[in-house]
């Protein structure tokens, strides 16, 4: 039996996770695809919970440049990853996997409502968890509703999951030279604005001494090699 560094994950991923090549929509392959990357996890007897973002099916920051109100906006968002969620849910039970989505907006025909213990009693009982509707809240970004999940279900890492192996110091897509960095604290990601998670989910993590580890959904080995301790991505802590 592998020894497992974090006995209970919290993953964030983005709605582009879920996109096809058209760069929108929900596209069962790849939802398929991440399905079985949590899956592996949960085999390893991992607790898994998920908060996934909206930018396949709603850019809110689109809407505000055309004059939305930055609240609907937000809701709009939120409501769209219930969608998300709800797809995810599919394709892991599709593999087997026993899932639940609350959601942080109430609509009890499609999604329990978020209740922190309901949670945690899913998770000890070996249930995927899918955090949507973000916090509930406008104003606030699925990489803050990650961080405030994280902490409320007791997640031992926040795992961000983005199609780069880690953080750089400039986007490795464009500057073939960009460093990528193996540790960073909370406050050199914050001095240096580096894109990990937005302020305010990194000062929240910060504060509860939460670690962020940054690494690729997409290299097949690097989401279980992070959980049995392997160097992967770049490990985000206090020092």
């Amino acid at each position: 039996m592998e020894n497992i560094k974090y006995h209970r994950i919290l993953l964030k991923l983005s709605g582009e996770a879920l996109a096809g090549p058209q760069q929108f929509g929900i596209d069962p392959h790849r939802a398929l695809h991440i399905a079985e990357r949590v899956r592996e996890v949960r085999e390893l007897g991992v607790d898994v919970a998920i908060v996934i973002g909206a930018g396949n099916l709603w850019r809110g920051r689109e809407g505000l440049e055309l004059g939305m109100d930055r609240a609907t906006a937000d809701y709009m968002g939120m409501l769209a990853t219930v969608m998300n969620a709800l797809a995810l849910m599919d394709s892991l039970e599709s593999l087997g996997v026993v899932t639940r989505v609350q959601s942080a907006v109430e609509m009890r025909s499609v999604a329990e409502p978020y209740i922190r213990r309901r949670a945690i009693r899913h998770l000890e009982k070996g249930r995927v968890v899918i955090f949507g509707g973000g916090t509930g809240n406008p104003y606030f970004s699925t990489d803050t509703a990650a961080a405030l999940r994280a902490m409320e279900i007791g997640a031992d890492v926040l795992i961000k999951a983005t199609k780069v192996d880690g953080v750089y110091d400039s986007d490795p897509k464009k500057n073939p030279n960009a460093v990528k960095f193996d540790h960073l604290t909370y406050i050199d990601t914050l001095n240096r604005q580096l894109k990990v998670m937005d302020s305010t989910a990194i000062s929240l993590c910060m504060e509860n001494q939460l670690p962020i580890l940054v690494l690729d959904l997409f290299d097949e080995s690097a989401l279980r090699g992070a959980l049995v301790g392997q160097s992967v991505g770049t490990l985000v802590t206090a020092s």
